[in-house]
């Protein structure tokens, strides 16, 4: 399906930057595609990435252009509380509805309806924070493949005496479903605040960590994976990754 749009503001844009503010796609992508000759302006196929549109013209990307813009998409999004990561559930609201453009941050077209955005590294309704969604396979491979090593950092609140002994068995001495889990990053940094990196992301996790150690959760949210961080993107709003962002992930 190609894209068609006329033109309505009050003086002469480039293409690239009224694609851009218009949500399409980014600035780079936008240059990509008039290269790719994908982009036409009256029915006259662009070939100058510094062209402008004049008002009342009609901007149509090809076919060819929107199937390459819903390839590899990453999101990410900060997802609140109530929120499951995955596919809807009976009375749940899938972190995916989301994806509008209301909430959107920054450049880039909202990913078409049959586009499917599976998360990439779960966060349970329970917790908030940092969700990577993708169609990008090579993306999903470099966080969570089993060659993965990754880690993922978080802040988790909670209720019950920190001791340090508590800490060490948080850090090197609890088994899950059996198995020994991976040396853990713990530390205090408030009375009844912990941080927690982790290289592996079992079902659940913290939270069943700290309950080993008589700790109850009462806020967790994920400000990291890997290379990418939450900043200060607000609450149920996402934003796509950067070319620079993908790159430092599969790089």
């Amino acid at each position: 399906m190609s894209f068609t749009r006329t033109y309505d503001g009050p003086e002469p844009v480039r293409i690239n930057k009224w694609l851009g503010q218009s949500g399409v796609c980014s600035r780079r992508e936008a240059d990509a595609l008039i290269a790719d000759g994908l982009v036409s302006v009256d029915g006259e196929v662009v070939t100058d990435a510094g062209r402008k549109l004049e008002p009342g013209q009609t901007l149509t990307l090809s076919h060819t252009a929107t199937a390459a813009l819903a390839e590899g998409v990453t999101i990410m999004v900060h997802k609140p509380v109530g929120y499951v990561s995955g596919q809807p559930e009976p009375n749940k609201l899938p972190a995916v509805r989301l994806i509008t453009e209301n909430n959107r941050v920054g450049e880039g077209a909202v990913p078409a309806d049959d586009v499917s955005l599976p998360p990439i590294g779960r966060l349970d309704e329970d917790s908030r924070g940092l969700l990577l969604l993708s169609s990008d396979g090579v993306v999903a491979k470099a966080v969570i493949g089993p060659q993965s090593d990754l880690d993922k950092e978080y802040l988790v609140r909670v209720t019950g005496d920190i001791t340090e002994k508590k800490l060490k068995i948080l850090r090197h001495g609890l088994m899950l479903d059996g198995r020994q889990l991976k040396p853990a990053y713990v530390s205090r940094m408030e009375s009844f605040r912990l941080k927690f990196i982790l290289r592996e992301g079992r079902n659940r996790q913290i939270r069943r960590m700290c309950e080993m150690v008589d700790l109850e959760v009462i806020d967790l949210i994920r400000v990291r994976i890997g290379p990418l961080k939450l900043d200060n993107l607000p609450e149920g709003k996402w934003r796509l990754l950067t070319d620079e962002e993908r790159e430092a992930l599969v790089g």
